[in-house]
């Protein structure tokens, strides 16, 4: 039995039936502040009256673009409470990608009918023209302005069936599209998570320094510890992807039990650790480090499980393939805690052919795919053929899944919601196949490259180049793009290093690695500066952006993903003279 019917039931009362557990915040420099849940019960009370006094409501939206985890968590959470609904937002990652980001988070508040943009201070400068731009916003709320903030909120009646929040999806092509995220929703997924397939209660500890405005760090180590009486310690993110020792330097102080980390992350911090490092972490504490949000590369776990079980005290039970979306609100499939992780060899040209899992045959090619494990009680997982037939284990079709935990669709978007969700289940869009009641997810049907009449899908391109020395592991991207005859496979990969000559090297490389995985060499490498390569707001590679890129001779163009690298100053300010102005034209109204 879930403890709680609605989140902001569990803010109010968490604190009274776990008074031991609560959230510890680091900042960057690595000071921390802790609240055990009945400070965290006042601190978001306070900051819901002040939403209130700014004539919010229960049903009004709120745009979030907030820096710091502690402002982040209190602020999304008082909002929750009082039925205001927030929609988080990244902050800006490039100054020189300024005007994409204002298009887009336009288009998030305009769509969702923000009322206020709750902001960073530091980001005040750069974003109050968006209260020009969006129709239905009053105005802009600096986040820093409510932590002094008094009073008690009016409670309105909070039902399981309300949204939560709205998570936009962080699309490549298309615009952005608002999940809708219920109570009910966000309990089923949580206590499904935590409580039916991990076992976990009061006495674990989450640490985790996933973004906040992200599905799986949000709702993952915000919402569903909070639900189960456990303790969270949050990591800036920028603090992790400064040095990613961090990460284990916090689990060690912290006793952590859980985290969660995409996979390229597990290839940074194996990359990273040295002796030093290996010899004063103890990670035995730890019984889930699960991976999710990309495609999980088997290899990056062989190597993290032997470097890190042989000399932390590490389970090596405890690497934990996820598979999940924003719109299953979370997860969908784990694997069994304590049970060793497991690989499908398959034969690549069969495969390829007719998507059938047959054994490896000596001599020819084959793939490895990761059991991302089992799905939930209440809920189904499968895979489908194109005419909505449930195809048999070893068979690779579209993984569809159903259940408590699956969202009502997308907001105020009837075509996309009737595409995604049909006849009660929700196709994901993502290829894989079920063996013996665990999934493997193969790739995006969309992401598909055909060469030749054969199906390849692009993870075991991109793999394939990132083993090349030189080559940025979790930095390439392949796709297959128009030729003579027919369609050719383009790679694009990052490389720190510079010059002809040693880009020459490169493509050779990556040349007689990819003819060894597929059995043709690309029609083209391109080598690309760190930080060229387009990525969603969370990390994940964008594979049509960068072949819309490719075609209009633009790859590479786009600017450095890293916010406080060298930016377009021009462009910085033109966004702060437009926001000075908004901001100036807000005041004489209000006046």
């Amino acid at each position: 039995m879930a403890f709680f019917s609605t989140v902001a039931e569990a803010v109010a009362q968490t604190g009274t039936r776990f008074p031991k557990s609560g959230y510890t915040f680091q900042n960057m420099k690595g000071e921390e502040v802790s609240y055990p849940y009945t400070e965290v019960e006042d601190l978001t009370a306070r900051r819901a009256a002040a939403l209130q006094a700014k004539g919010l409501k229960k049903g009004d939206t709120i745009g979030l673009i907030v820096i710091e985890p502690e402002d982040f968590v209190l602020t999304f959470l008082a909002a929750l409470r009082v039925g205001v609904i927030p929609v988080p937002l990244y902050p800006p990652m490039s100054f020189s990608a300024l005007d994409a980001y204002e298009e887009r988070t336009r288009k998030v508040l305009s769509t969702s009918d923000a009322k206020y943009l709750v902001v960073s201070d530091k980001l005040k400068n750069i974003v109050w023209s968006q209260v020009d731009q969006v129709e239905t916003l009053r105005g802009l709320i600096v986040v820093e302005t409510l932590r002094e903030a008094q009073g008690q909120p009016v409670y309105p009646e909070i039902s399981p069936e309300d949204t939560a929040f709205l998570q936009y999806t962080s699309g490549s092509t298309s615009d952005p599209k608002g999940v809708v995220v219920t109570h009910a929703g966000l309990v089923a997924n949580a206590h499904a998570i935590l409580a039916d397939h991990l076992g976990f209660d009061e006495t674990d500890v989450a640490v985790a320094w996933l973004p906040l405005y992200h599905d799986m760090g949000l709702i993952g180590f915000v919402i569903s510890t909070l639900l189960h009486g456990m303790s969270s310690v949050f990591i800036p993110t920028m603090r992790f992807i400064k040095r990613p020792k961090v990460w284990f330097d916090a689990i060690t102080k912290y006793k952590g039990t859980v985290s969660f980390a995409p996979n390229f992350a597990y290839a940074l911090v194996s990359k990273k650790a040295r002796e030093a490092d290996l010899e004063r972490w103890d990670l035995s504490s730890m019984k889930a480090f699960g991976c999710g949000a990309e495609p999980i590369h088997p290899d990056v776990a062989d190597a993290f499980i032997e470097k890190f079980s042989a000399s932390t005290g590490m389970d090596p039970n405890a690497f934990l393939p996820a598979y999940g979306m924003a719109e299953a609100t979370l997860c969908m499939s784990l694997k069994p805690l304590g049970t060793p992780y497991k690989v499908h060899n398959v034969d690549a040209e069969r495969f390829a052919e007719d998507g059938t899992c047959e054994p490896p045959v000596e001599g020819r090619p084959f793939l490895r795919h990761v059991s991302c494990g089992t799905t939930f009680p209440h809920h189904d997982l499968c895979a489908k053929s194109e005419d909505g037939r449930r195809l048999p284990d070893g068979v690779e079709g579209e993984l569809c899944f159903k259940g408590p935990s699956v969202t009502p669709g997308y907001l105020n978007n009837p075509e996309a919601t009737a595409a995604s969700f049909k006849d009660g289940w929700l196709h994901t869009g993502d290829l894989g196949y079920m063996l013996d009641g665990e999934v493997y997810v193969t790739g995006r049907m969309k992401d598909l490259i055909i060469i030749n009449g054969r199906n390849i899908h692009p993870q075991a391109i991109e793999w394939a180049a990132a083993d090349v020395d030189s080559v940025r592991k979790g930095n390439v991207i392949a796709f297959s793009v128009p030729g003579e005859n027919s369609e050719e496979l383009v790679v694009t990969l990052e490389t720190k290093a510079e010059g002809e000559e040693a880009h020459e090297a490169i493509r050779e490389a990556v040349a007689h690695a990819v003819r060894k995985e597929i059995g043709s060499p690309p029609a083209d490498i391109v080598c690309l500066a760190p930080g060229s390569l387009p990525k969603t707001s969370s990390g994940k590679l964008q594979r049509r952006k960068a072949r819309q890129l490719y075609l209009t001779g633009k790859i590479g163009t786009q600017g450095n993903r890293t916010m406080g690298a060298s930016g377009n100053t021009v462009t910085v300010a033109r966004h702060v003279a437009k926001s000075l102005w908004s901001r100036a034209k807000n005041k004489l109204a209000r006046m």
